[in-house]
């Protein structure tokens, strides 16, 4: 029987809050894996998901900021799994 991978969770893991409404930004890799995947869940407990990983924590994180400072957070709206 084979293991379930290791998750490793970046420390940049966080609850985010602007114009009233809050998400939860999700940084995880595989343990095996050196690139980063990026995840974003709204209130309602839609998933945003990248299609692209990232080399680093920080990068992944940067990513959701200009996302945010582009789109705003209607970005994040109630639309099952879009893929940036």
């Amino acid at each position: 029987m084979q293991e379930d991978p290791v998750i490793v969770y970046s420390p940049l893991c966080t609850k985010f809050e602007k114009d009233g409404r809050v998400v939860e930004v999700t940084i995880f890799r595989l343990e095996a894996e050196a690139s980063w995947h990026l995840e974003v869940i709204n209130e309602n407990n839609t998933s945003t998901v990248w299609e692209s990983s990232f080399a680093s924590d920080g990068e992944a994180y940067a990513e959701f900021l200009s996302t945010v400072a582009d789109e705003g957070m209607g970005a994040f709206e109630d639309v099952p799994i879009v893929l940036h």
